[in-house]
C-alpha cells in the first residue's frame, strides 16, 4: 500500500531526482537562453543593436527548436545526449534533452518580457551615454525582472511535465517511478501518489514564482 516504508522510500528518492534534473536543467537552459533572448530582441527592428540578418536567423533557429515534440527530441538526440554525458538514461542523461528543449522557450520568454519594457527608459539610458552593455545590464534585465521570473517559473513547470515524460523512457523520476511501479505492476496506489506529489510540486514552483515575480515587479 502507498502507506508501506518502501513505497515512501521510492517516492522520496523520485521527488529528488525530478528536482535534481528540473533544477539542474532550468538553470542550465536559463545560462543558455537568457543571452540568446537578449541578443534576440537588440537585434530586432528599431532596437538599440538592429540587424536584419542575425535577427531573421536565431528567429528561424529559436523557432525551430520550439516546434519540435519533446518526446521525438529525447530520441533524436540520443548519440548527442551519450557523447555528452556518457549516457542516454537516467536522470544524468534526461537533462540533456530537458535542456536542449528547454533553451528555446527561455529564449522565447526573455524576448516577451523584455519588449514590455518601456521604450523611454532605454532612451533615457541611450541619452546619458550608456554602452549597448550597460543598457542590457543595469535596463533590460532589472526592469524586466519580474517577467523573467515569470517566464522562468512556466519553464520550471514544464520542466517536471517533461521529466515525467523522459521518465517514461528510462529517465528517471515521478516519471519512471509512475510507469515502473504504478502502470506495469498494476499499482493504482503508488500512481495516485505520484500525480499528488506532481500537482504538489507545480503549486509550490508556481506560488514561489508568482511570490517573487511580485517583490521584483516595478509597477
Amino acid at each position: 500500500m502507498v502507506w508501506d516504508p518502501r513505497v515512501w522510500s521510492l517516492l522520496v528518492e523520485a521527488l529528488w531526482e525530478t528536482l535534481y534534473m528540473v533544477g539542474v536543467s532550468l538553470a542550465l537552459s536559463a545560462l543558455f537562453g537568457i543571452p540568446l533572448g537578449v541578443l534576440l530582441v537588440i537585434t530586432g527592428p528599431r532596437h538599440i543593436r538592429p540587424n536584419a540578418a542575425l535577427h531573421n536567423i536565431l528567429s528561424v533557429i529559436i523557432n525551430a527548436g520550439r516546434s519540435i515534440p519533446f518526446i521525438i527530441l529525447l530520441v533524436a538526440i540520443v548519440p548527442f545526449t551519450r557523447l555528452l554525458v556518457g549516457t542516454s538514461i537516467g536522470t544524468t542523461g534526461a537533462m540533456v534533452p530537458l535542456t536542449v528543449g528547454a533553451i528555446p522557450f527561455v529564449a522565447r520568454v526573455v524576448e516577451s518580457a523584455i519588449l514590455e519594457v518601456e521604450w523611454g527608459v532605454i532612451e533615457a539610458a541611450q541619452a546619458m551615454g550608456a554602452t549597448t552593455w550597460q543598457i542590457i545590464v543595469k535596463v533590460l534585465i532589472p526592469e524586466a525582472m519580474s517577467g523573467l521570473v515569470l517566464g522562468l517559473t512556466i519553464t520550471a513547470v514544464s520542466l517536471v511535465s517533461y521529466s515525467a515524460m523522459a521518465g517514461a523512457v528510462g529517465g528517471g523520476g515521478l516519471g519512471d517511478l509512475a510507469v515502473r511501479y504504478g502502470y506495469q505492476r498494476f499499482r493504482g496506489d503508488i500512481m495516485l501518489a505520484t500525480v499528488l506529489v506532481l500537482v504538489i510540486l507545480v503549486q509550490g514552483i508556481q506560488s514561489l514564482g508568482d511570490w517573487l515575480a511580485r517583490r521584483l515587479s516595478h509597477r
